[in-house]
């Protein structure tokens, strides 16, 4: 018998990236709890919404998307290691130099740039006041 309620190829689908990543079943800590809104009394009887937790990178994922625990089960695993999976790959890096490319755009313009800059507004000015009609004054 399976242990979620998918099919046997996904849930080998997952064992095979759980293996890819390194991440053992021993190093996931599940806990279950209540869920909240759609679902009525099921919902509110039955804890459904399932919480993971792994313990070595302290990845945390929660979820409530189905009324079946069984199904939560399933899909929390593979939120956890899209997160695992996330970190590992640098996605935080990219995030870090974004941050970074943010930084130095909202950066003080240095003398040189500045006064380039202005030299081309004035340039661009000059070249309008010259397209401006003559007044008869």
């Amino acid at each position: 018998m399976s242990a979620f309620p998918v099919s046997l190829e996904k849930e080998n689908q997952l064992a095979l990236r759980m293996t890819a990543l390194g991440v053992r079943e021993a190093d996931i800590e599940e806990s279950f709890v209540r869920s909240g809104g759609h679902g009525g009394q099921n919902v509110n009887k039955t804890s459904t919404c399932v919480m993971l937790v792994h313990r070595p990178t302290g990845v945390q994922v929660k979820c409530q998307e189905t009324r079946q625990q069984g199904l939560n089960r399933f899909i929390a695993r593979r939120l956890l290691l899209d997160k695992i999976e996330a970190a590992k790959n640098g996605f935080v890096a990219a995030r870090r130099t974004e941050m970074e490319k943010i930084r130095r755009q909202k950066r003080k313009r240095s003398r040189r740039a500045k006064e380039r800059m202005l030299e081309g507004k004035s340039r661009h000015a000059a070249k309008k006041a010259a397209r401006r009609p003559l007044s008869m004054d």
